[in-house]
């Protein structure tokens, strides 16, 4: 090897680790200039992991302590403290728990009050039940025109029956119509047109 070429071999040495050190500062100058944005980036995702956790323990907690509520009340439904915990805990469960007291007892006291439930399918259970326990024709009527009720065509059918005792046999006849054809009822309406309404 000639010396040239020992010389321009050494020359690319010197370069290459120029350029490694050169980079090498490079990143040491953003490293301190961006270090606190990347420790509070990092901070904040273990923050976030942690408040995650602890606010799946705490759901979890919740659910038991409601359950352990509810599982007191069945065993004695005159248990204030319990009401008080599965009320504050998880008010839904607690409507559905009133609502199975109410039927069971029949009180239409609660069953009236749960009409406003924040439990969707508890309102609309308890708006019927209201409705068919007092034979209430306008009750009746009012929930079989709201849409997605649970048991419209149910209510349909006990407002013509309520019809039919009064010798209201056209209006029966009205209510018999808007049962759907695809309902589960369907038989029941085509027995009430053929046999009561006509």
């Amino acid at each position: 090897m000639s010396l040239k070429e020992n010389i321009s071999m050494v020359k690319e040495e010197l370069n290459s680790e120029e350029k490694f050190f050169e980079k090498a500062v490079i990143t040491e100058k953003f490293v301190k200039k961006y270090k606190n944005l990347m420790i509070g980036g990092v901070a904040l995702v273990i923050l976030a992991v942690g408040a995650n956790i602890i606010y799946d323990a705490n759901k979890e907690a919740t659910v038991e302590e409601a359950n352990e509520a509810l599982s007191s009340l069945v065993k004695d439904s005159n248990d204030a403290n319990s009401k008080t915990i599965l009320k504050s805990l998880s008010p839904e469960l607690y409507d559905v728990w009133s609502y199975s007291q109410a039927l069971a007892n029949e009180d239409t006291t609660v069953l009236k009050s749960l009409t406003s439930s924040k439990a969707t399918i508890i309102s609309d259970l308890a708006s019927y039940e209201l409705a068919s326990s007092t034979s209430d024709s306008a009750a009746l009527s009012s929930y079989s025109m709201k849409q997605n009720s649970i048991y419209k065509d149910l209510a349909l059918v006990q407002n013509a029956i309520l019809f039919l005792n009064k010798n209201e046999v056209e209006k029966a006849h009205q209510e018999l119509n808007k049962v759907s054809q695809n309902s589960s009822l369907s038989k029941v309406v085509l027995a009430l047109l053929h046999y009561g309404v006509k």
